[in-house]
């Protein structure tokens, strides 16, 4: 008889003990997809990852150029007209900035241009913005892995450092929270 009240007392503290265990991972899993937060630590948008094709390119010089070259650094891209209207400088004044910005790690940072279209940027257009390269990518399948709501040169789009698209800022974006978020994929980076 003495043997009988111990056994269920090891049962109970054997099933307290799962539930402590499981609780919390269950009560977490209830919180994230019942619950979800309102919102985000990011700013940009992140975008499901998508690898970049290493198309053949040009330089708005006619040199050539691959996206390739520019793996093992975060790219800030823009992608617009030659013509490249206000909004246009507007965007590339944000990449400039955006990576001076970074201070020390502002070398771990590049900065592209594409061209839509066969229309030559004017001369001395690119100047301002000297460590941008200006690329010609009119008619390349390159252009369509950008995805947008509406144009894809409403965005400053985010390139990693293995080649893969994985971030785009908003119209009109707010330059301090890109420079934030910038500076967070930087430090949270290994490599690049």
């Amino acid at each position: 008889m003495s043997d009988a009240p111990p056994k269920k007392r090891s049962l109970a503290s054997l099933w307290l003990m799962i539930a402590v265990v499981v609780a919390p991972v269950a009560a977490s899993y209830l919180l994230y997809y019942f619950w979800p937060p309102d919102r985000t630590v990011n700013y940009g948008e992140l975008i499901e990852p998508r690898p970049l094709p290493d198309a053949k390119l040009a330089l708005a010089d006619g040199a050539p150029f691959r996206l390739s070259q520019l793996r093992g650094k975060w790219v800030l891209v823009t992608l617009d007209s030659g013509r490249c209207d206000a909004y246009c400088d507007r965007k590339l004044v944000y990449l400039r900035q955006l990576r001076l910005t970074q201070g020390k790690n502002m070398e771990r940072v590049e900065r592209a241009w594409l061209i839509t279209d066969d229309v030559a940027p004017r001369a001395g257009a690119i100047a301002p913005y000297e460590g941008t390269w200006g690329v010609r990518a009119a008619g390349a399948e390159v252009l369509k892995l950008f995805p947008a709501q509406g144009s894809a040169s409403d965005h400053i789009y985010v390139i990693d450092p293995l080649g893969n698209l994985m971030m785009r800022f908003p119209r009109d974006p707010d330059p301090q929270r890109m420079v934030k978020d910038l500076a967070r994929l930087l430090k949270a980076s290994r490599i690049g």
